[in-house]
Parts: structure tokens; C-alpha cells; sequence
């Protein structure tokens, strides 16, 4: 079986901003240190602009996509049965699976390519329906099997590489007028030790003598053979074992199954393969990599030991805003800011939640609590994320403890806060580049109140200069977007930290009414100016709330 490691996955929000890429870099690597168990960093969306320049400039490559956590073939137990060559003789494939336990062997090129299968029950119904006296050149046997078949010694001849292509097999058992009626050239021959039934053998063109019983060979025979290109094989066995063993020398490869192969990849998800097996009698199933090497098979049984994937969630516990397929996977973990959304999991989970203005500013804690000291790299991290959720403390979600940690945070990574704030913001408003749809997605959330689903975009820049042409972009993008129905309406904060204030955008059903109402600020051509609003938590999306409950 297969010896892999389990690893736990520690995974932001979908449109994931620094927050939530940080956060999950910097817990994997704390979780890592205290349990001595594999976690890693994933991300299930595209990063922003911000974030990019934030892992470049401290040095960490860009968590691996991950798209589904879903349970895959790679997260069961694959038998790992080395694949066989072609040539193998039917006699050793039996004991192979005998020794082995199982029934199916998967045969392979040299390289690792799967060209079929044989089972126990191909084996089986080969040896009780062989009536065939040519099947042998027909299967083109090795003549190295029929001598490992056999127990045989080779006596005359070079066999390297041979096999036999040509004649029938047949016992002689007459005497040597009658045989010279049935031996033809190329047959192999079975015979005991009369010197006379040998010398015919050869001398009718047989392409192989097996001598029964260990009977000695006269030199005379042996140099006959030698001049006729006869290959003489000895053996202890006599002619019915022999005879009824040889047909087991023929290669597997002559009666494999090669055509329409179920096979399945190591990243194929159960919930696609299961239905397949169900309809299938095969009892395994070869497993293919993303190469289409051959690494071994599973069976129905390895359906029911399967292993979820495991999961820690950081800066979200809303399914809504999860990894998709998250509910098939086990949720070790959440570590969030936000409110709480309804998360569903198999088990009790460590649930850390606290009011603050980042998750950042719990994984700071966290390393603390558990007495880790903090690399200067995870402390650039860290205090990235706070700078971008906390708006560089201008939101009203900041608080003393997230400041707190900013400050030790920047000692730590040896930098200057003012630098790095206007860096890190002026990155991410460089959206010349960048399509409306992903300066819209770029940090983007869905929020469900009552009956009606909206979703929210902000972006954030130290001046209103950083967000000039923005507006007239996002707009018309917007207007088309709504019509896809997916949401009621749609939201996008421009942000001026500055000002502390945002211009936000609406389009949908009933949203400039809501805008009015929640804020009573004048509404016009799908945008208006609010000041005092930078958060989206826990200004914006409230202030909608109170609008729709009135």
C-alpha cells in the first residue's frame, strides 16, 4: 500500500485578499512547528495585485491553487503492485498473485505505461480450454519460460532472446517410422531417451527437443543438434507433467486484455470514479498519475477506508466563501475575524474567533501563546496583512491589539510602516493591466441577508488618485454582470484611505433604494459618495442589512 504522507491543508477564502493568504502562510508554518506535521498553504482563488507585492517582497512563492478538496484517488490506500512485463510466462504470473494475494496483474511497457491486464480467472480459463498443439508459436513463447516452466536445463543451443515462432507441440510416442510422418519442421518435440526418436527429431527439422526423466544426451546427439540449430532442453519431469505444464510458458502478454481499460488518475475525485466501479464486475482498477505512469490499483473495498482530506480554514467560516467541496473534507480547524456564517463539520473543531481588524493579528497571538518565535520573513507577512485589513488602522475594526501587533510585528521585520503601507496600497491600485472583471473579483465577497444574496468588491488606495479611471471601468462591467443572476446586487467600495471615505457603485434590484436608506446619501447613475466608510463588515454590509429589515 501506498506510504504517503497526510498532509493538512491551511486555506484562506475564495478571491482571497493579503489577509487571508498570509494568515494561512504563517499558521501553516506554526502548526507545523508544533506538531511536527505536515502543513501547507493553499489558495483557492487568484491573488491581487497587493498580495502579489507583498510575497515578493519578503520572499515567498505564491501558494499553490487548489480548486476542490474534495476525497481523491490519491487520499486512499493504492495497492502498489509493480507492474509486470509482457513476456512473463502464465506459470509465474499464478505465483505472483498467489504470493502476493491478489487477482490482477497489470503489465507494463519499460517505461511505465500500462499496455493490460490479466486475472486470475483469464489464467484459469486458459488452461482448461487450450486444445490448440501450434498455440505455443502462435504466443510466441520465450523459450527462457518454457525452461522456467519445466525446471529445465538447457543442454544445446543459444536461446537469448528466441522464442518459439513456428510447428506444433507433440509428444513422441511412436516409434521412428511413424514419426517421420508426423514431426515438421519447427515442432518441439517431447521424448524420453531412445536415441533413435531424438536423431529422427532432428533430422525432420524440430526446432526443440524437451528430453524427459533426465535422460542423459549422447554427444552424437548433441553435435547433431548444434549442426541442425536444434535447441535440446532437459528436464526431471516426465512427458504427461510435461505436456500439461508447457502451455503455461506462454507469455501473459499473448492473453492480456488491452483494449477498453477502466483506468483512473491519482487526481481523479471519488465522487466521479464511484460510479464507474459500481457498474464494473473488475475486481481492481489500475491507478494512472498525471503522466500516465502505472502506480498501482484500488478495489470498491478501498472506497469504504478512504481518508478526507484535512483542513484548517483561516479568515472565513462561511461555506458560501470556502473552497469548493469543502464540505466532503475534514475540518480541523478555523481561525477567523468575521461573523459567524454556519460552517458544517464532521467533528468538534478548534474554533478561534475574535473580534479584531484581521486574522493576522490572532496568528501573532497564536505564535505567542504557543512560545514560537516569529521569522523575520512570517513577520513581514503578518504585518502586511494587518496594514491591508485594518486600511493602516483607519477602519473601524481596528483595535489596540491588532496596533499592538502591527508595532511588534515591524520591529520584528525590521521595516518602516509608513514605506511599507504606501508600497504595499500602491501596488494594488496598478490596474492598468488588469481586466474589470478582475479588478472587480479581486477581493470580493458574497454576503446573504434574509432572503436576498449580494456581493461586494472593494479596493483600497492612499489617495483618490490611485483610483482614478476605476469608475468608469467597473461600471459597465457591473450593469452586465447583474444579468447572470447568481446575486440581487452587486457592490464595489473605491476606497480613499485618506479621506477615510468610499464611493461606492451599485447595480441590481432595488439597490440605490438601499444605498438611501442605509446611509442618506444622495444616489445618481448607479453611484454614490459616503463618507466615513471604509469597512465593509462592519459598516457597509450592516448598514444594508438595517435598509432591507426596515
Amino acid at each position: 500500500m501506498t506510504t504517503h504522507e497526510k498532509k493538512v491543508l491551511v486555506i484562506g477564502h475564495k478571491n482571497p485578499d493579503t489577509d487571508s493568504i498570509c494568515s494561512a502562510i504563517a499558521y501553516a508554518f506554526l502548526k507545523e512547528k508544533v506538531t511536527g506535521k505536515k502543513h501547507v498553504p493553499r489558495c483557492c482563488g487568484e491573488i491581487n495585485a497587493e498580495t502579489a507585492y507583498v510575497l515578493d517582497r519578503f520572499g515567498v512563492p505564491v501558494p499553490d491553487y487548489i480548486e476542490y478538496v474534495g476525497t481523491q484517488v490519491k487520499d486512499i490506500d493504492i495497492r502498489e503492485m509493480p507492474g509486470v512485463d509482457r513476456s512473463m510466462s502464465l506459470k509465474r504470473a499464478w505465483m505472483k498473485m498467489r504470493e502476493s494475494h491478489v487477482v490482477t496483474l497489470c503489465i507494463t511497457d519499460s517505461e511505465g505505461h500500462l499496455d493490460g491486464l490479466i486475472t486470475i480467472s483469464d489464467i484459469a480459463k486458459t488452461a482448461m480450454e487450450m486444445a490448440d498443439s501450434s498455440i505455443l508459436s502462435t504466443a510466441a513463447t520465450p523459450y527462457e519460460n518454457i525452461i522456467d516452466t519445466l525446471d529445465a536445463n538447457l543442454i544445446v543451443g543459444d536461446i537469448t532472446g528466441k522464442c518459439c515462432t513456428k510447428g506444433k507441440v507433440l509428444i513422441a510416442a511412436a516409434n521412428p517410422d511413424l514419426m517421420e510422418n508426423y514431426i515438421e519442421e519447427g515442432d518441439l518435440v517431447i521424448l524420453g531417451n531412445r536415441y533413435e526418436s531424438q536423431l529422427c527429431a532432428i533430422e525432420m527439422g524440430a526446432s526443440c527437443l524437451v528430453v524427459c526423466e533426465g535422460a542423459k544426451v549422447s554427444l552424437t546427439i548433441k553435435k547433431l543438434a548444434e549442426e541442425h540449430h536444434c535447441i535440446i532442453i532437459q528436464t526431471k519431469h516426465d512427458a504427461f507433467t510435461v505436456a500439461r505444464l508447457i502451455n503455461l510458458s506462454m507469455p501473459i502478454g499473448y492473453f492480456m486484455t488491452a483494449e477498453n481499460l477502466i483506468t483512473f488518475r491519482t487526481d481523479d475525485f471519488i465522487d466521479s470514479i464511484r460510479e464507474v466501479m459500481a457498474k464494473r464486475r473488475n475486481r481492481d482498477f489500475p491507478i494512472l498519475d498525471h503522466k500516465g505512469i502505472y502506480r498501482g490499483t484500488i478495489s470498491r473495498r478501498n472506497l469504504m477506508e478512504m481518508r478526507r482530506k484535512q483542513v484548517i480554514l483561516v479568515d472565513h467560516n462561511e461555506p458560501g466563501q470556502a473552497v469548493d467541496g469543502v464540505e466532503e473534507a475534514d475540518i480541523l480547524e478555523i481561525i477567523d475575524h468575521h461573523r459567524i456564517g454556519g460552517m458544517y463539520t464532521f467533528q468538534p473543531v478548534y474554533f478561534r474567533n475574535e473580534p479584531l481588524g484581521c486574522t493576522a493579528t490572532i496568528i501573532y497571538m497564536l505564535f505567542k501563546e504557543q512560545q514560537v518565535e516569529i521569522p523575520k520573513q512570517i513577520a513581514g507577512l503578518l504585518s502586511a496583512a494587518i496594514l491591508s485589513d485594518t486600511l493602516a488602522f483607519h477602519s473601524p475594526t481596528c483595535t489596540f491589539l491588532d496596533k499592538s501587533a502591527a508595532e511588534d510585528l515591524f520591529k520584528i521585520a525590521e521595516l518602516d510602516r509608513e514605506e511599507l503601507t504606501t508600497a504595499m496600497f500602491t501596488a494594488g491600485t496598478h490596474l492598468t493591466e488588469r481586466t474589470p472583471e478582475e479588478i472587480f473579483y479581486q477581493d470580493y465577497k458574497k454576503f446573504k441577508i434574509g432572503e436576498i444574496t449580494m456581493g461586494v468588491g472593494q479596493i483600497n488606495a492612499m489617495n483618490a488618485d490611485g483610483l482614478k479611471g476605476i469608475e468608469e471601468r467597473l461600471k459597465p462591467y457591473m450593469l452586465n454582470a447583474i444579468k447572470k443572476g447568481d446575486v440581487r446586487m452587486l457592490f464595489f467600495m473605491m476606497t480613499d484611505i485618506s479621506t477615510e471615505s468610499s464611493r461606492v457603485i451599485y447595480v441590481g434590484d432595488g439597490a440605490g433604494e438601499v444605498m438611501q436608506e442605509a446611509f442618506a446619501v444622495k444616489v445618481a447613475d448607479n453611484v454614490c459618495e459616503i463618507p466615513r466608510l471604509v469597512s465593509r463588515k462592519k459598516q457597509l454590509i450592516p448598514g444594508i442589512s438595517a435598509a432591507l429589515q426596515k
